[in-house]
Order: structure tokens, then sequence, then C-alpha cells
């Protein structure tokens, strides 16, 4: 495994800023490094260990960026909590959890330490292998797709309250899609939020649904299907695949964005089919513990 070497480890152990940190596991790591926990492990050259990681983003005393990869997960989602609640919270991995030392950070990552030089990737003859860097997500592909997805989930609330029910209907009161494949209306929201008129068949969303409902028959890789917390008795649910995202609510309806659609989301009325998928994504979906 890349950064395992014990003179690595040692350099940014030594006096390591602790700037931020991520948890990675199947059912809650950076979604923008990979459409399942197997793929944001690969990125980062780690096995994907069952009970997963925290990551420990931070700087050393010359201000090198580096990635301390720890086995510890409780440690490190008790410090994120914290830091999510105002709280201050000293996060210091002890030695004997750190899997691995990698060089660089493969997040973005908006601060830095003060009192030293400004972040930069550490010397050749130090790190042993490339640096990580984050995905690029200047222009519209996989990465921004599934930050998007990340954003709508986030966000529930503010794209919900932009979309007209009355939009999924018919004047007769049917289903303005009405295909098979796909059972459900569906609508074209820009990145803007702008609403525009309804889509019959939307052949991405069609795709989509059917590949959604292929996980339920043939589970996909871990955390491609994850479920989390909303209010009431739903559940939010975050499906990924090839080229696409989903992000729903189990009592309500679905949003989902395409690479192939840069920068749209599309809204996915209840119609008759999608409270069965997505009730049955729920029960195969990975949670936090």
């Amino acid at each position: 495994m890349a950064g395992t070497d014990e003179d690595t480890v040692a350099a940014a152990e030594d006096a390591l800023y602790v700037l931020t940190a991520a948890l990675l596991t199947p059912a809650k790591f950076p979604s923008v490094l990979g459409d399942d926990y197997p793929e944001a492990c690969a990125a980062l050259g780690l096995a994907p260990l069952a009970d997963g990681y925290g990551l420990v983003l931070g700087q050393d005393g010359e201000g090198a960026r580096w990635t301390v990869v720890v086995d510890d997960v409780s440690l490190v989602a008790v410090a994120i909590a914290s830091w999510d609640c105002g709280m201050e919270h000293d996060l210091s991995p002890d030695e004997r959890t750190v899997v691995a030392a990698l060089p660089g950070w493969p997040l973005d990552v908006a601060v830095a330490a003060p009192g030293v030089p400004a972040p930069h990737d550490p010397a050749p003859e130090i790190a042993e292998c490339d640096p990580l860097t984050p995905p690029d997500t200047s222009t519209w592909g996989p990465a921004q797709r599934r930050l998007g997805a990340d954003e709508i989930a986030l966000q529930w609330a503010v794209w919900r309250e932009q979309i007209d029910d009355s939009a999924f209907a018919t004047p007769s009161g049917g289903s303005a899609s009405g295909t098979a494949a796909a059972g459900d209306s569906t609508g074209t929201m820009g990145r803007e939020g702008e609403q525009e008129a309804p889509t019959s068949g939307h052949s991405g969303i069609r795709r989509v649904l059917a590949e959604a409902r292929a996980y339920v028959d043939a589970p996909p890789p871990l955390g491609r299907v994850r479920s989390s917390f909303a209010p009431g008795d739903a559940r939010t649910l975050r499906a990924d695949g090839p080229g696409w995202s989903l992000v729903a609510r189990t009592d309500d309806i679905a949003f989902v964005l395409l690479d192939d659609e840069p920068g749209e989301v599309l809204p996915v009325g209840r119609g008759p089919e999608l409270p069965g998928l997505l009730e049955a994504l729920d029960k195969m979906a990975v949670r936090p513990l």
C-alpha cells in the first residue's frame, strides 16, 4: 500500500496540523471520489475494508499536505460530529491506528494551518509516491455530477419547493410519462432551478430507473445505494451508477443527474412505480451505524 513506509508515516505525523477530516466507509464516503465505496477507496490506493477508514487532512511543520488514513473510524466520526455542532474537538489519532500517510489531499480544503508555509505537496524524496489531488470539478463530469447530487440531498427542501406537483400530471389526470419502462412522469430543471416543461418518456430517466431496479435483483458494488436520515419516518436515498446519480426521499419524489446532460436536474414524480422502487432500494441500501 502506498505511503506505509515508516519514515513516510513519521514525516506526516510530525507536528501534523489537522485541518479537516472525512469518513471513508461503505455508508458514508466522499462521493466526489467515486460512484461506490470500492471506487472511492481505489482513488486513494486503499483496500475496501468492511469497517472503512477515517481520513485526517492536514499540514506538517513545513506546510506540506498530508492525508493520514486511520482505522479508528469512530474517533474521526466523533470529531466530525463535534465540529458540525460548532464545538472544539482535538483530533489526535493514536499512531497504532495509522494505516497509511499519503502525500497530498484527495479533497479540496479551503483553509490552511496558521504559522506554517502555504499548503504544498511534500518533496518527492519524502512522499515516495505521487501526491493525491482532488478530482477535477471545473467542468461537468462524474465528479461534479456527484457533488450536485450531494447538494440536493443536503438542501432537499430548497430543491423540492421549486417543483410544482401539477407539472407531473396530464390534463386528464394521468402520468405525463406513461411509459412502461419509466412509470413516472419527469420534468427538467436547469442548474438555477428554473422548471421547464415535463418531458415524456425521457430516455435518460428510463435508463436510470431500469438500472436502479436491476440493483434490487443483483446488488451492485458496496455503497452504490445508501440510505440516511430524513425527517419523519422517511429516508433519504442516494444511488449512483455509470453516468448517473439519483437522490430521493422514500415518501416523496426523486431527482436524477446525468453525465450526458450538463448542469441539469431531472425531477421524477411519484407515479405508480417509484414508491415501490424506493422501498426496495431502501431495504438493500447500506446505512450509517
